[in-house]
């Protein structure tokens, strides 16, 4: 014992003369220190051999009793290329590195109160761990990419995060880290239906909203590239094609069912043509966001795309269909509804 040093011989220091069962209450005390005394949350799905797969990045990811769907904190903090070194508990590492870029005029939004906040929850070998809700990672992400384009407000020992968080962002969009989390656990299989409802609800809207232009000129612009067409920006005429080409790249990653939702929800004439844009459908809240958010991880991708077998490699990598394989033809007819 003599080698003990710091807060380690403070501590032998405290227990020499003590009785067993004062040494038991002062273990419960530091326990309660360390984990709090909340409820603690069970592990339905997920182990630590089954982590998040992004690249070569691994985080263990779970979902708890209450559907929540959180990555480990010590994965995520070793996911975006933090050291988890030293004495200081992670959730306050990574709320300083926050905080610290919020004060060089980064907008970290609600990242600090969140990061203090973490989870507690039971692992399935045993033990208690912390995590967070599995869309901070993505929030995070943001923040960490923003710094990078303010000078000063990353140290250059701290650049290889932002590369990592920029792998992260190009392995996920925010709306599917829930599939993906889903995935890895085995969830994703014993999904309910009324979980499937919560989600489709939180998508959908009751009625049509008042129709916004949503889709982009770039969009169309890159489109007509991609496809090998000459592009007129004088005029609106697309070819019908285009609709089942949204449907696919679009309308169905958004969320599981959502399109097969929005074509039995957008009301139809006589001839079974859609009287509305499957994008008035979309709930303003929720929906319509993520359908902006996906809308400019799509244009991004599409500019960084030689031409459309290209774009369709990179955009299947990265943001999953939820209905199936895709697309293999695009010999189409102009029968079938659009959401432009």
């Amino acid at each position: 014992m003599d080698d003990a040093i710091g807060k380690a011989k403070g501590g032998l220091a405290r227990m020499e003369g003590t009785t067993k069962k004062e040494r038991s209450a002062l273990g419960k005390k530091g326990a309660a220190a360390r984990w709090g005394t909340g409820p603690v949350k069970e592990v339905t799905h997920g182990s630590e051999d089954h982590p998040l797969q992004i690249g070569d990045i691994q985080i263990p990811c779970y979902v708890l009793d209450d559907e929540t769907r959180v990555l480990s904190q010590r994965g995520l903090q070793t996911g975006i290329g933090m050291s988890i070194s030293g004495g200081s508990f992670g959730e306050q590492r990574m709320a300083g590195f926050i905080d610290g870029l919020g004060q060089k005029g980064v907008n970290i939004k609600d990242l600090s109160s969140r990061i203090r906040n973490p989870i507690l929850f039971k692992l399935p070998g045993g033990g208690r761990s912390y995590g967070f809700e599995a869309t901070i990672l993505a929030d995070i992400c943001d923040a960490v990419l923003d710094a990078r384009k303010i000078k000063g407000a990353l140290h250059h020992q701290q650049e290889h995060i932002a590369d990592r968080c920029e792998i992260l962002l190009r392995g996920f969009a925010r709306v599917g880290i829930i599939a993906l989390v889903d995935e890895a656990t085995g969830f994703q299989r014993d999904r309910t239906r009324d979980a499937l409802s919560r989600i489709l609800e939180a998508f959908i809207a009751k009625e049509l909203q008042p129709w916004v232009r949503t889709f982009p000129g770039e969009y169309y612009q890159e489109m007509f590239r991609l496809r090998g067409l000459k592009y007129d920006a004088a005029s609106v005429k697309r070819p019908p094609y285009f609709g089942h080409l949204t449907n696919d790249i679009v309308y169905d990653r958004l969320a599981p069912e959502v399109l097969k939702e929005l074509k039995t929800k957008v009301p139809r004439n006589e001839e079974g043509r859609p009287k509305a844009k499957f994008s008035q459908m979309l709930t303003r809240n929720v929906g319509y966001p993520k359908l902006r958010e996906h809308l400019g991880a799509v244009v991004a991708t599409m500019r960084l795309s030689r031409d459309w077998h290209d774009f369709k490699e990179k955009l299947d990598r990265n943001y999953r269909r939820y209905s199936g394989p895709t697309q293999g033809s695009f010999d189409f007819g102009d029968d079938e509804g659009t959401g432009l």
